[in-house]
């Protein structure tokens, strides 16, 4: 029955033997493969790879598997294959793919990237005009609904050892602003952040956790319509550089996920169809800027 089976696949395309046998490729095509591994051989998992043409368009991409495989598909061409992992130095390589044929490069290993430099210790505070605090909700099961917080400050303690460091963030919570004067009034209200009797939202963090190379987990306590609740920032760290007057400037990407529910704000409205409006997930997405305390 196999047998049988692969006879009829190989009429209409190549069944490859080795490490991918079995697997059925059109006649118009070739394979591209390797393996991917970190220093001590070990296979890397959810690597990012990138497949680009002679002309530098991406003609396919994603993630190795448990075992550290790159298996792609392609046209005969000239191609360049990209690798990237966090906390380890980019793979580039030129190759070419043959039609019926099979490219593969074998193992590829990465090696470990320097990490970035992390601040001095000291006093820190966030820079409001180069930071943002932006938030994504769910609206009528479909489309995505956007929005920032204008308003806000916060304060870094860089300590000698980074784990050790500590941030507070206040929230103006009247500063919500989706572009719609009509849905930010609604989202001031006591339908939702109630800014009357609660007009700041304030993180404080317990916790710097590194996740290696750039990445840090920052969890704390965050303080939301009166309800103070646990979360954990995930960060990436992007380094040290300075401003158009020389003064030194650190810089991360922070998101994280909050559960509307967990913070009391449970009002919602459902469409005929059994449609919630408002989505119960918020994504907050974060991108700030540190100097130094004036």
């Amino acid at each position: 029955m196999f047998g049988r089976l692969l006879g009829k696949k190989a009429k209409s395309g190549h069944v490859f033997g080795g490490a991918v046998a079995g697997l059925p490729v059109p006649h118009t095509a070739g394979l591209l493969s390797c393996r991917v591994l970190d220093p001590v051989g070990e296979p890397l998992r959810q690597a990012e790879f990138a497949v680009t043409d002679a002309a530098g368009r991406k003609v396919v991409g994603g993630e190795t598997d448990p075992f550290g495989s790159v298996v792609a598909t392609v046209p005969p061409g000239e191609y360049r294959l990209a690798v990237t992992a966090e906390g380890f130095t980019p793979f580039h390589s030129q190759t070419t793919v043959s039609e019926g044929g099979h490219t593969g490069l074998g193992d590829v290993t990465l090696q470990m990237s320097q990490p970035p430099q992390l601040p001095v210790p000291g006093e820190w505070e966030i820079e409001p005009t180069h930071s943002q605090i932006g938030f994504t909700a769910r609206h009528i099961g479909m489309a995505r609904i956007h929005g920032r917080f204008n308003t806000f400050a916060g304060a870094v303690r860089i300590a000698d050892r980074m784990e050790d460091s500590a941030m507070h963030v206040v929230i103006d919570a009247a500063s919500i602003d989706t572009n719609v004067q009509m849905r930010d009034d609604h989202l001031r209200s006591s339908d939702f952040l109630d800014v009357g009797r609660y007009p700041t939202l304030e993180f404080y963090s317990d916790r710097f956790v590194h996740r290696g190379g750039s990445r840090w987990g920052v969890s704390g306590a965050l303080t939301l319509h009166g309800v103070s609740r646990t979360i954990t920032l995930d960060t990436r760290y992007l380094g040290l550089g300075n401003g158009l007057e020389g003064e030194a400037r650190a810089a991360c990407r922070a998101t994280t996920e909050l559960h509307r529910e967990d913070f009391t704000l449970t009002w919602q409205t459902m469409l005929a169809r059994g449609i919630a409006v408002v989505g119960s997930s918020i994504s907050i997405d974060m991108d700030i800027q540190i100097v130094p305390k004036s």
